[in-house]
């Protein structure tokens, strides 16, 4: 029977063998992962289409296949096994058998007659002669110049009787650089090593790398920036949260007040919310925000669809699992696809500030990051709130710099005041 590239979405043609989870001759059971895929967005596993034993691997891993393609064969069967492999040598055949079962008893004989023989002790070491104490014996000039400079006298050849150094010997070596200084280490061992890992890139990091350039070379790209008190939004949450959780079973995140808040902004300036097609702007009478998240092979945007007609609780459902799937390598490939906005929160990673990048065709990114503790004034008083700073980058060709600031606004408003969201203001 064999095993076939299943279909891996729209648009999705080949994908790469990021790694086999059972090797040639592994028995496996029906809808049991075998092969782990990589896409240009997300991995994907294959599982075995029935009980039984995979007999042949035909790719390897990091060759790349094409939908459709047969990758392995198994050997369908309710009652296969794997064959396990052999403990240890055959047994003899025929005479060699009986020959060897003759002479196993004189054998076993040998052993316990090998125990029973005295083990001669070993001779006793042969202390060595104490050697001189070089230290001791030095001029008191010598030994002053010796501790001064913190020097290994070993390391220096005496001139004088008996080997003894000298002054002038301990000079020259100094001059000479052959003086050793006491616990300093060789030049060479101090080498730290220093070696080189050569590792291909996954296809995720390509696709990455690849829609990143291609948004800064497609895109003229301008970051405007703003900073929100988040001081409504954390009250909110910690006046609500036990019973947000209690009757949703989900937390109440921040997540949540940033996408209203975008949508509730994208009213006000709809281009944030469109894109460039050809010589056409396209708006959208809907938003699909994009959330990035992290995966097991790096960062994914999976897409919350139709965020106008979500609820807080719905949003922060989605996102949980969205997360949660991510980190299992779980997230469907049409579940990465589309977005008409996206957001991005670098502030989980501790980032103060930073200018994010488009996600092409879109037109705008937020950034959210940390929360940290800074001196504002607020009616002609010097107080201490919880502050954000928030980043639009955003496709100039579309959107003026008047409704980028615009639109940072009225984000920073919906999150000072709460209240707006409820209220459509």
């Amino acid at each position: 029977m064999d095993v076939i590239i299943p279909s891996l979405g729209e648009s999705v043609a080949e994908a790469s063998i990021g790694q086999w989870l059972k090797k040639a001759g592994d028995a496996v059971k029906a809808d049991e992962p075998i092969v782990s895929l990589e896409t240009d967005k997300v991995a994907v596993e294959v599982n075995a289409p029935a009980d039984g034993v995979l007999t042949e691997l035909l790719f390897a891993e990091g060759d790349t296949v094409n939908v459709g393609a047969v990758i392995a064969r198994l050997e369908a069967g309710a009652g296969a096994k794997a064959v396990p492999a052999a403990k240890g040598p055959a047994p003899a055949a025929g005479k060699e058998a009986s020959a060897a079962s003759k002479e196993a008893p004189a054998a076993k004989a040998e052993v316990p007659a090998s125990k029973m023989e005295p083990t001669a002790p070993a001779p006793a070491a042969i202390p060595s002669a104490t050697p001189v104490d070089a230290y001791e014996a030095m001029a008191p000039s010598v030994r002053r110049l010796v501790e001064d400079y913190n020097l290994d006298a070993a390391s220096i050849t005496g001139s004088g009787k008996d080997g003894r150094l000298t002054k002038g010997d301990v000079l020259a070596a100094m001059d000479a650089g052959t003086a050793k200084v006491k616990g300093a280490v060789a030049a060479s061992a101090q080498k730290l090593a220093r070696t080189e890992e050569r590792v291909r890139m996954t296809r995720l990091r390509q696709t990455i790398a690849r829609r990143l350039k291609e948004a800064q070379n497609t895109a003229a790209m301008l970051t405007t920036f703003n900073d929100v008190d988040m001081t409504a939004v954390m009250e909110a949450r910690q006046r609500y949260k036990d019973s947000f959780e209690k009757k949703h079973g989900v937390r109440l995140g921040f997540m949540s007040f940033f996408v209203k808040a975008c949508v509730l902004a994208a009213r006000d300036v709809p281009s944030v919310n469109g894109r460039i097609e050809g010589d056409e702007i396209i708006f959208h009478d809907y938003m699909d925000v994009g959330v990035a998240v992290s995966g097991a092979g790096g960062l994914v945007v999976p897409v919350l669809r139709d965020a106008q007609a979500k609820g807080f609780a719905q949003i922060e459902l989605e996102i949980a699992d969205f997360g949660r799937r991510a980190r299992d390598g779980q997230l469907k490939i049409d579940e990465l696809q589309g977005g008409t906005f996206t957001i991005s929160n670098g502030g989980v990673f501790g980032s103060l500030l930073s200018t994010p990048i488009l996600n092409p065709p879109q037109s705008g990114v937020l950034g959210m990051h940390r929360i940290e503790e800074r001196p504002v004034v607020v009616k002609g008083q010097v107080v201490v709130r919880p502050m954000m700073y928030l980043a639009l980058s955003y496709d100039h060709r579309l959107i003026d710099g008047r409704e980028a600031v615009t639109f940072l606004v009225r984000v920073k408003e919906a999150l000072e005041d709460p209240t707006r969201l409820l209220i459509d203001l």
